[in-house]
């Protein structure tokens, strides 16, 4: 089981949560493998380590959603609901009405993480559709893991999106390269926070983007 009380990333940095929360993670845990054997949510490789290497990794965004000013979040390309599933399972005894609202085209995972939001009596929307047909959408935060470069989630946000505040992204070890290059087409401001279980990743929240 996930530790009980707090939920720990390394030494230095813990998430308090609720045992009930913690429970749910671990619960989570359990269903993402049992039915990876069927679909394909996670690498097969990564499911000995699931709480670091998912769990806990996508916790650590918890920092730049749990703001006042955030009540809607939209995981594009959501999977196994990876980070979505994660934020709204931690957020929903903090902030009730946070919602998280996900985009998944394949059939067989939109039902997984319905099954999984309906387990755990969570706030969200799950649409089965491909987020580059969808228009005039509104958020908080938009978010993604491996789903697609930054540059393509860039132009998803200013060409599907009406509106929104923040998008926070996951960036491998070639992160800073990748922001230095998309700096040459693109404006922002971006806040930086250095992966707790990957040295080499990092995870940036992106404002203000405008097109060059």
């Amino acid at each position: 089981m996930i530790d009980s009380q707090i939920l720990k990333i390394n030494e230095n940095y813990t998430i308090d949560v609720s045992r009930e929360t913690l429970e749910k993670l671990d619960e989570y845990s359990k269903d993402i493998i049992l039915r990876n054997r069927e679909i394909n949510l996670i690498s097969k490789s990564t499911e000995k380590s699931i709480k670091l290497r998912h769990i806990i990794d996508t916790a650590q965004t918890i920092d730049f959603i749990d703001k006042n000013d955030i009540k809607r979040c939209t995981d594009l390309g959501s999977g196994a609901g990876l980070p979505g599933m994660v934020l709204g399972i931690l957020m929903n005894s903090k902030k009730p009405l946070f919602k998280v609202i996900f985009y998944e085209k394949s059939y067989h995972k939109s039902i997984f993480l319905k099954k999984i939001s309906k387990k755990f009596k969570l706030n969200t929307e799950i649409y089965q559709k491909n987020i580059f047909n969808e228009k005039n959408l509104i958020t908080d935060v938009i978010i993604s893991r491996a789903f697609k470069p930054l540059p393509i989630i860039f132009k998803i946000a200013k060409e599907n999106f009406k509106k929104f505040k923040y998008i926070i992204m996951f960036l491998g070890k070639s992160g800073r390269k990748v922001l230095n290059e998309t700096m040459k087409e693109w404006n922002f401001d971006y806040e930086e926070k250095k992966s707790l279980t990957n040295q080499e990743s990092i995870i940036v929240k992106i404002s203000n983007l405008k097109k060059k």
